[in-house]
């Protein structure tokens, strides 16, 4: 009687495994038929499916590139050269600030700096450089397209329906990005760095490259640091961060910040945390993302 029962116990036991066994192998196969045709291209069919999504992102870029260098006027006086002015729109509004607080420490940029070139051919090969990073910012919705088209087949269906504003959200928080750091922390950091000196025996003569240099790469640098949400999700997606993770080194992120907002910013609390907030904020988000990828992916393991 003993061994009947045990045995009886051991065969539905069995079954179970059995029923869980071929649920796993039925959800696999759901999964590998959506990917059934990409897997199928070999590694060259591969790498020439990303060569042409490269090349029609090299052309578009091109071709903004040279809208960019035809538009020379604008793009230098009105967008580059812009935010060295006392009546560049931060300036005018940390201006009024200024005259609002009583504190003079708030009045940026209002001596214009005096640019140079010291090189033959630098105002040239610095037009083009400044048009090729234009075709880029402008084109960036393309390039982001397209790269996305090369990886949307790697994907499973469910892994598609909750990444398909990923194109979307990308270009939106990469160009908002870039409209902060040019808007807020070029003004600041051309204020900062341009007035600095060590000795009042040195006199600051700004080289035009040194300057085009500045401003771009802090305002591609914001563009970058706009898309925390989206490394959050890819990278919980993949495994390798967690919301653990980043709430353990949220007090490291939280001291960088401060201390690359108290660098570029003038010498008050306001200016601090105009630059601060922002990228705070993106730190949360990012917490939220990592934390929804991170329980999805537990709920379909338990499922399994």
């Amino acid at each position: 009687m003993w061994s009947f029962k045990k045995n009886e116990s051991m065969s539905e036991e069995d079954k179970r495994e059995e029923r869980s066994s071929k649920k796993r192998k039925k959800l696999k196969g759901k999964k590998d038929e959506t990917k059934s045709t990409y897997a199928e291209m070999s590694f060259l069919e591969h790498l020439e499916e990303l060569r042409w999504h490269i090349i029609r992102s090299a052309l578009a870029i091109v071709i903004f590139a040279v809208v960019a260098f035809i538009m020379k006027d604008f793009i230098f006086d009105k967008v580059i050269l812009n935010p060295k002015t006392p009546d560049f729109w931060t300036n005018r509004m940390f201006a009024k600030l200024s005259e609002i607080t009583g504190s003079s420490a708030l009045a940026i940029n209002q001596k214009p700096l005096e640019l140079i070139s010291i090189k033959m051919a630098g105002q040239f090969m610095t037009h083009i450089w400044v048009s090729i990073i234009a075709g880029f910012i402008i084109s960036s919705p393309l390039v982001f397209y397209e790269f996305w088209r090369f990886i949307k087949p790697a994907l499973y269906d469910n892994e598609k329906k909750y990444a398909s504003g990923a194109v979307f959200f990308t270009s939106f928080l990469f160009l908002l990005g870039i409209l902060f750091g040019y808007f807020l922390i070029v003004p600041l950091s051309v204020h900062f760095l341009g007035t600095y000196n060590v000795s009042g025996e040195v006199t600051n003569q700004i080289n035009l490259k040194s300057y085009i240099g500045s401003v771009t790469s802090i305002s591609l640098a914001a563009g970058v640091v706009f898309l925390i949400p989206i490394f959050s999700y890819f990278l919980s997606k993949v495994g390798l961060i967690t919301p653990q993770f980043m709430k353990t080194y949220r007090k490291h992120a939280y001291v960088v910040m401060l201390l690359l907002s108290a660098i570029i910013t003038p010498p008050d609390i306001f200016s601090q945390i105009m630059v601060c907030f922002p990228l705070v904020f993106l730190y949360e988000i990012g917490i939220l993302i990592s934390k929804r990828v991170v329980k999805k992916r537990e709920k379909e393991m338990d499922e399994i």
